[in-house]
């Protein structure tokens, strides 16, 4: 494996057709983008136009003619029927191969990857989806993290054999996840439904 690869924690989570990294930081975006021929990338952090880095990787994509899709998560708050629905059509108008990341490649991306591999696939996926957050991808979750995992088995109970997609799009309810987690002693496992994004200040 390159060692930007291994720097950037990339992955493919479907060989040529779906990846995962970090933020690609110090200026290898675009040679990760052409040794993997990706076409699209689905930035998990959210529209972040006065952000350097947000701008690089619009600028990266445009030189290359591939798409850039803003899907907007946070790892510590429940995400809205919004977000989710964002996220899906993300999966499903992305160019293929496309790249799902945040900044560290952990948590938002573990969380996107494992959704991704329920829409492709089905409830039947549960198992590969489950190892999207395995620990050598970095998933170790802090506080306020740990509904992220969870999550996927609110959404086989919840959804009671709809596709994905569907479920998410007609019947998903952030106030029913919190819910089932408190109901599971998993109360503090988040920092309650997303309302607005929350940026770490050292963001540049």
């Amino acid at each position: 494996m390159p060692l930007t690869d291994t720097l950037y924690n990339f992955h493919w989570v479907r060989e040529g057709e779906a990846a995962r990294s970090s933020q690609a930081f110090f200026g290898g975006l675009e040679g990760l983008m052409t040794r993997h021929s990706l076409k699209a990338i689905v930035n998990l952090r959210g529209e972040n136009s006065d952000l350097s880095w947000y701008r690089y990787e619009r600028t990266v994509c445009e030189r290359l003619g591939a798409r850039h899709i803003d899907a907007q998560l946070d790892s510590r708050h429940l995400p809205t029927r919004a977000m989710l629905a964002t996220l899906i059509e993300a999966f499903e108008t992305a160019p293929r191969p496309f790249l799902m990341k945040c900044s560290g490649g952990h948590d938002r991306t573990a969380f996107a990857c494992a959704l991704y591999l329920v829409h492709r696939d089905g409830w039947a996926a549960m198992a590969a989806a489950k190892a999207q957050f395995d620990p050598r991808y970095g998933h170790k979750p802090k506080a306020g993290q740990y509904w992220l995992k969870p999550f996927l088995a609110f959404a086989d109970e919840d959804a009671a054999g709809q596709p994905l997609a569907t479920w998410v799009r007609e019947v998903y309810d952030p106030t029913a996840l919190e819910h089932w987690l408190s109901a599971r002693g998993l109360a503090d496992s988040h920092k309650g439904i997303f309302d607005k994004p929350h940026r770490s200040p050292f963001q540049l």
